[in-house]
C-alpha cells in the first residue's frame, strides 16, 4: 500500500519537474528552494515491517525513525548495529545521509550492515539493490542523499544488547592523551581487559575533554535519569580521573537527544527555572528543530543580534571525520580559530567482518583497517568578511588533513573540488543509469547549490 502511493505520488508529478520527497520533518541543515511542485509521499513507508529475532535481522519502512525502530527490537534484545543519536532520524535517511554513534568504531556506519534494499530510481522503478545485485547502485546509494532514488524497504542486521550501560567518563588534561587514550582503547577493544561496547567523547577546551566508555550489563541496580532536570553532557565533567554512571539500554541510546546533544542551551531549556517548566514530551530534538526552522523562516536569531549591535552569524553545523593522527591537530586547530564549544568526538572504523568487506563505499571513502574520527560541532559565529568564511575555513583544513565532510548543512566547495571528494565518474556513472532523465537533482546541485 504504503509503495503503491508512492509510484501513484512519483506518476502525478510533470515529467518537467524535479522529484522531492514530501516530507514533514528532517534533520538537514541546509536550506532548500521552495517548490511549488507537490513531492513524493511517503506516508505509508513508516514502519517496522518484520524483526527476526532468531536471524537478528529487521525488514524496515525507509522512512521509518530510529525511534520506531529501536521500539519494535529492544523487547528482543536486539538493536540496529548503529543508532544515530537523534530520534527522528530515519533509517533511510541514515543510510543514504551517513549516519554515527558510539557503536562505529567497531559496527561503522549505518549502511554497512544492510543486506538488501528496494530503492524508488529516478527513473520511477523500484529495484532491489544488494552486493550481489545492482551492486553499483547498492555501494553508491550511501551518501547520495536522495539524488540517486529513495530507499522504501530496508533489511538490516541487528545486535544483542543488554538491559542496561556502565559508563566511565574518563578526564584528559591534555588532547594528546585524549588521542593515544581513544587510539588505545580501539585497537584493543578494550579498557583495562575489560571489552568496550560503546565510545565517544566530548572536547570542552584543550585541557578538559572526555572519553565516555560503555559497557553491556545485565546486573541490575540505580540508574541515571537525564529526560527530567539533569542534563547528560554536564554529568561527564569532573576534575579528575573518571566517573562512573549507569543507564538504561533505551535510555543510553537516547541520552543526547533530550538537550539536542548541548544545542537546547541556545533556547534556554538549560536554564533551571525555565527547564521545571518545559514539557517533558517537547525536550527532544525534534521540537528544537522545529524553533529552528522559525528562525530560519523569520530570522528571528539575527533581528536579535541586530537590535543589540551585534553582526548577524554565521551557522557552522558540522560534522567531519579525519584521520586518527590527523586528529589532535583538527582539534589543536579548531579550538584556536573556531569559537564553539563543546565538541563532539565519536571513532569509527569501516567493518572488517559481514558481506560487505572490501567493497567500498565511492560517495564517501574511507581507508579500510584505519580509524577516524568524527567531530561534530553546532552552532555559530560572527560572520567574516564573505559569505561561509568560518565554513569555507573548516572544509579546506578538513582537506587538508586528508578527511571528509558530513553533507547534511552548509557547503561551499568548488565543483572540481566536490567531485574529486564525492565520487566523482562512479557518481555520474550511476546517475546516468537510475536517472537517465534527470528526474532528481545530482548531489552537487543539492548540498552546495541547495537546490
Amino acid at each position: 500500500m504504503g509503495v503503491q502511493r508512492l509510484l501513484d505520488s512519483y506518476r502525478a508529478i510533470p515529467p518537467n519537474s524535479t522529484v522531492r520527497l514530501a516530507k514533514p520533518t528532517s534533520n538537514l541543515f541546509r536550506a532548500r528552494d521552495r517548490s511549488d511542485v507537490k513531492g513524493l509521499d511517503v506516508s505509508g513507508l513508516t514502519n517496522v515491517i518484520a524483526v527476526d529475532a532468531e536471524a537478528r535481522t529487521a525488514d524496515v519502512a525507509g522512512m521509518c525513525t530510529y525511534e520506531d525502530l529501536v521500539a519494535a527490537t529492544l523487547p528482543h534484545g536486539l538493536a540496529p548495529l548503529v543508532v544515530p543519536q537523534l530520534k527522528t532520524i530515519t533509517l533511510g535517511g541514515a543510510v543514504t545521509g551517513l549516519g554515527i554513534e558510539s557503536t562505529s568504531f567497531r559496527n561503522g556506519l549505518p549502511h554497512e550492515s544492510v543486506l538488501e534494499m528496494d530503492i524508488l530510481t529516478g527513473a520511477g522503478e523500484i529495484v532491489t539493490a544488494s552486493p550481489d545485485q545492482h551492486a553499483d547502485l547498492f555501494r553508491t546509494f550511501p551518501n547520495s542523499y536522495g539524488t540517486l532514488g529513495y530507499s522504501t524497504r530496508l533489511k538490516i542486521e541487528l545486535e544483542a544488547v543488554t538491559p542496561f550501560v556502565a559508563l566511565r567518563h574518563l578526564r584528559f588534561h591534555s588532547l594528546t592523551d585524549l588521542v593515544a587514550a581513544m587510539d588505545r582503547i580501539i585497537e584493543t577493544g578494550g579498557l583495562d581487559g575489560e571489552p568496550v561496547d560503546y565510545l565517544d567523547g566530548a572536547v570542552f577546551s584543550a585541557d578538559e575533554s572526555y572519553l565516555c566508555v560503555g559497557f553491556k550489563t545485565t546486573t541490575p541496580g540505580p540508574v541515571s535519569d537525564y529526560t527530567g532536570q539533569q542534563i547528560y553532557y554536564r554529568s561527564i565533567q569532573h576534575a579528575q580521573g573518571e566517573k562512573h554512571d549507569r543507564l538504561t539500554i533505551h535510555d543510553y541510546l537516547w541520552r543526547w537527544d533530550t538537550d539536542w546533544f548541548w544545542c537546547s542551551r541556545a533556547f534556554g531549556a538549560q536554564n533551571p527555572t525555565i527547564r521545571r517548566f518545559w514539557p517533558r514530551k517537547l525536550r527532544r530534538s525534534s521540537f528544537y528543530w522545529k524553533l529552528v526552522g522559525y528562525d530560519q523562516r523569520f530570522n528571528i536569531a539575527d533581528r536579535i543580534e541586530k537590535r543589540h549591535g551585534r553582526p548577524p552569524r554565521e551557522r557552522v553545523v558540522q560534522d567531519i571525520e579525519v584521520p586518527i593522527e590527523n586528529c589532535e591537530g583538527f582539534l589543536a586547530w579548531f579550538l584556536e580559530n573556531v569559537p564553539i564549544e563543546p565538541i563532539w568526538l565519536c571513532p569509527l572504523r569501516l567493518r572488517e567482518d559481514g558481506g560487505n568487506r572490501g567493497r567500498g563505499w565511492p560517495l564517501y571513502p574511507l581507508r579500510a583497517h584505519h580509524t577516524y574520527v568524527n567531530v561534530g560541532f553546532w552552532s555559530s559565529v560572527p560572520v567574516g568578511p564573505v559569505e561561509g568564511h568560518t565554513n569555507k575555513l573548516i572544509e579546506a583544513k578538513v582537506s587538508e588533513l586528508d578527511g571528509h565532510k558530513s553533507l547534511y548543512s552548509d557547503s561551499y566547495y568548488l565543483r572540481e573540488d566536490f567531485d574529486e571528494l564525492y565520487g566523482g565518474e562512479t557518481y555520474k556513472t550511476v546517475k546516468k543509469s537510475y536517472d537517465p532523465d534527470t528526474r532528481l537533482f545530482d548531489l552537487y546541485s543539492k548540498a552546495v547549490l541547495r537546490r
